[in-house]
Formats: C-alpha cells, structure tokens, sequence
C-alpha cells in the first residue's frame, strides 16, 4: 500500500461513538489532512455554533478545517476554507468566493470536475467510487470513473465513497490526491489506530 495516504474526514455527529466534539478531539489528535464538518440536517444557526466549536479543537492541534454548505457562516466565522455541493458552488457570486482561500465541491462525472476547476474549485471529492449505505441501492462509479476524473482536471481529486483499508491504495493509482472518510473518524474511540489501517502513518 503507498504510504501517507492522505485523510480528509468527514463529520457525521450521528455516527459518533461517543460524545461528538470528544469524537472531533480524537479525530484532530490522529491529524488529516482537513476536517469537513458535514451536518446538513442542521439549521444555518445550529451549524454555525456547532462549526465554531470544531474549528476551535481542530485549531488547537493545528488541523485545517473546512465548513460545508453555509457560505454566510463560514465567512462570519472566519473559516478559510469551505466545501459546497457543485450547484451551490456554480451559483455562489465571485464576491463571496474571494472570502476563502479554499474551495472545494462534490462531484460525479469528470465533466462536473472541469465546471468546478472553471468555478474556481481548489480540490473536489468524486463519488461514489465503490458500494457504500449511504448510497445503499445506487450502484458505485468505480475506478475507472476517478481515473477519467482525475485526469480531467489539473486540481487535487479526493476519492469518495465506500473507502476501507483494503481499497485505499487503489483510489491513490488511480490518481487521486487522497481519500476521504466518514466512518473510520467517527465509528472508532482510537480514531489513530482506525487510520493506521489505510497506511496512513
């Protein structure tokens, strides 16, 4: 397996083994790449005192984090870097996007990485590579989509979906940046040892 996989991992307070910001605790102490804090099922003012509290942990072992979904938020929190589905990104004013310094968008076909690059995208995620429940019934893109996707584009290009110890090197030759996870972050206490699995140290 390549070594230092890169990790971005992605927040689901739903999931969390035990208390959620004891759980982002655990998962900056292991230290990724970025923190995505994904909690889409929260109203704009519930995210936003729940991301300042995670950009706070996360400052204090001096790992990015990257708010999703709330452009407003993000910017009166001060946060540098956000995530956006790719339509909210193609609509988002070119005003609004000068406040970050990272953008990143999700994305599903190689052509929506080369809109989002055009958007002005740092990075995008691209999914669903492999099976995964989230996406339970929907059949996975598989490596030859990520392949074609990150050949597509000249920005960095995340592997999403259904990522495991034991497929994670197959995302990185196929030329992704890194991988992103969900449950090996918010499913284990030792969220350290959860990443040694993929290499990752």
């Amino acid at each position: 397996m390549p070594g230092n996989i890169k990790i971005l991992c992605i927040t689901n307070r739903h999931l969390a083994v035990q208390d959620y910001f004891e759980q982002i605790r655990q998962i900056a102490l292991a230290r990724p790449q970025a923190v995505i804090v994904r909690e889409k099922d929260l109203a704009e003012h519930e995210y936003r005192l729940l991301a300042a509290r995670v950009m706070d942990i996360c400052g204090e072992y001096h790992v990015p984090c990257i708010l999703h979904g709330y452009p407003k938020a993000a910017a009166s929190l001060g946060a540098g870097a956000l995530h956006l589905p790719l339509s909210q990104l193609l609509s988002m004013p070119e005003d609004e996007k000068q406040a970050f310094k990272v953008l990143g968008a999700s994305v599903h076909s190689p052509r929506e990485a080369l809109l989002a690059q055009k958007a002005g995208a740092s990075y995008v995620m691209a999914g669903h590579v492999f099976a995964t429940d989230c996406k339970r019934g929907v059949a996975p893109r598989g490596l030859s989509f990520l392949r074609e996707t990150c050949q597509a584009v000249q920005i960095p290009v995340y592997a999403l979906g259904g990522i495991q110890a034991q497929n994670a090197a197959q995302c990185i030759l196929a030329g992704a940046q890194g991988v992103c996870v969900m449950s090996a972050c918010m499913k284990y206490r030792n969220v350290r040892k959860a990443f040694g699995q993929y290499g990752y140290f």
